[in-house]
């Protein structure tokens, strides 16, 4: 019996990877790791936009803001540096530096320390000592905004006078030149500061497009910050005490219970891992199920599936096509896996600074044990309902007619519940679908990244595989008393029939 569910999962496994859709299907995510830097490159903005500010009062407030947009690209800078440390393990050249710590958003003290230490320059000179040879170069990232000086002709130019003295330098044409000091192209930004501001809190912004949201909000931070200063020095507060009032903000701690122990026993993935094994589960099930069901409805239209039984019985039929798919929905999945291992250790940048961390739950066993097991019993579970469809089914349109709505029930809660998890929700819709079984693989492997009690998985798990054995049996039965009934289409008081014969 062994010998012919084998032989039955052996040519089903191959019948279904020799299809040009499986090989297609299965470079989807191979193509799109290896085309992520490029997209990301094309879709992320890589113009310098250029700013001008025209300060009709001391200078202060411009300068504020060219420290402010300064200090947000430094920022920039000294995350990706922290990045490059952590992927080269280069956090011994200078232990106590701000970009040899991880996992922690740098403040505004950071920066600081990072800028009277000399900046990129000085950090490069320390990391090189300790580098090796082979070390790659380190990228600093561009900067979004460049600051440019008003010409003496627009400072001049009363405030009422500024929308035609700005008008050639926010929309130039081929013959009123480019932005001074010798850049060609168009300013971005002109913001106007009044010589009133304080007492006054209107600023003028010029923009040759539709300004960008971080731009704004910058702005109006550094703006928001020197009017409370302002405000508070007016009412008799020193220049120093109203600078760190607007300021001053609180430091929240959070205390919880840990994973694993306190309020009670849970179990965590910290990796989005799970949570991309519930998707992969369910699109190569819709795949593999796919193909299943197509090449069972031709076997039997065809009158192939006769000469089959001629050799195999029914049982043995059934369990070869099912684990057949199973091992074709798996090794997708590690094939996948595999490119994402490459993508993430083999590669440097972005992408793989996103994969590397998910990947990491794969080094406990207990973990990879919990994720295997769902995938499988996941498997089981909604192959075996393809597999019935296929045995009802005279033809392909047949098989649609039941096809769609069983697809529709399975994806629609599945793709709610990954949307749920994403938004970071834990309501009662969530875990009433990890009791629903057929739904049940998809909410445990979307759950684990978020943390579920373990009494929870393992009942879950268990509720799992007592509805796979009775869906196998019943659905069996269906199948085995169908395959051979051609010419009938089965109503549902007839396909509850079958499955009650023993």
């Amino acid at each position: 019996m062994i010998r012919h569910i084998l032989l039955v999962a052996t040519r089903e496994f191959r019948q279904i990877t020799g299809t040009r859709g499986f090989w297609i299907t299965l470079l989807i995510l191979p193509i799109m790791l290896a085309a992520g830097p490029v997209i990301q490159s094309i879709m992320s903005r890589d113009e310098i936009e250029r700013v001008m500010i025209i300060d009709r009062g001391d200078g202060g407030v411009e300068a504020a803001i060219r420290d402010a947009f300064e200090r947000e690209q430094q920022r920039a800078t000294l995350v990706q540096l922290g990045r490059y440390v952590e992927r080269h393990h280069l956090e011994s050249a200078d232990p106590q530096a701000p970009w040899a710590a991880h996992g922690r958003w740098y403040t505004d003290q950071d920066v600081r320390q990072f800028r009277s230490n000399g900046g990129l320059s000085a950090a490069l000179a320390q990391i090189q000592a300790v580098a090796p040879p082979e070390l790659p170069a380190f990228t600093a990232p561009k900067p979004d905004y460049s600051f440019v000086a008003a010409p003496a002709s627009v400072t001049a130019t009363p405030n009422a006078g500024l929308d035609t003295a700005l008008h050639p330098l926010l929309h130039p044409d081929s013959t009123s030149g480019g932005v001074p000091g010798g850049q060609d192209g168009a300013i971005n930004y002109v913001v106007l500061i009044p010589a009133d501001f304080g007492t006054a809190s209107q600023v003028r912004l010029w923009a040759n497009g539709q300004p960008h949201g971080g731009f704004v909000d910058r702005l109006q931070q550094v703006l928001t910050h020197d009017l409370r200063t302002r405000f508070l020095v007016t009412h008799g507060t020193t220049a120093e005490v109203a600078d760190a009032a607007a300021t001053i903000t609180p430091i929240v701690t959070i205390t919880a219970p840990p994973p694993g122990g306190g309020a009670r026993e849970a179990m965590l993935v910290r990796s989005i891992l799970p949570l991309v094994a519930a998707y992969m589960l369910m699109m190569s099930l819709m795949l593999s199920g796919s193909w299943m069901l197509q090449s069972t409805v031709e076997e039997r239209s065809s009158k192939l599936i006769e000469a089959v039984l001629s050799c195999v019985t029914p049982h043995e039929l059934m369990y070869g096509k099912l684990a057949g798919t199973i091992a074709v929905g798996l090794a997708m999945i590690a094939v996948w896996i595999g490119c994402a291992f490459v993508a993430a250790y083999a590669t440097h940048g972005v992408i793989a600074d996103m994969i590397r961390p998910a990947l990491a739950p794969l080094s406990s066993p207990g973990a990879v044990a919990v994720i295997v097991y769902f995938l499988v019993m996941g498997y089981i579970a909604v192959s075996v309902v393809f597999l019935a469809i296929g045995g009802i089914s005279e033809s392909m349109r047949d098989a649609q007619a039941y096809l769609t709505p069983v697809m529709l029930i399975i994806l629609m809660p599945v793709i709610a519940l990954i949307q749920g998890i994403l938004a970071g929700g834990g309501g009662i819709g969530i875990e009433i679908l990890t009791w629903v079984p057929i739904w049940t693989p998809f909410a445990v492997l979307a759950r684990l990244g978020l943390g579920m009690p373990t009494w929870e998985v393992l009942g879950a798990g268990a509720t799992l595989a007592l509805f796979a054995v009775v869906e196998v049996m019943l659905l069996g039965r269906l199948f085995q008393a169908s395959i051979l009934a051609a010419g009938s289409r089965p109503n549902l008081a007839t396909i509850i029939a079958r499955m009650r014969r023993s």
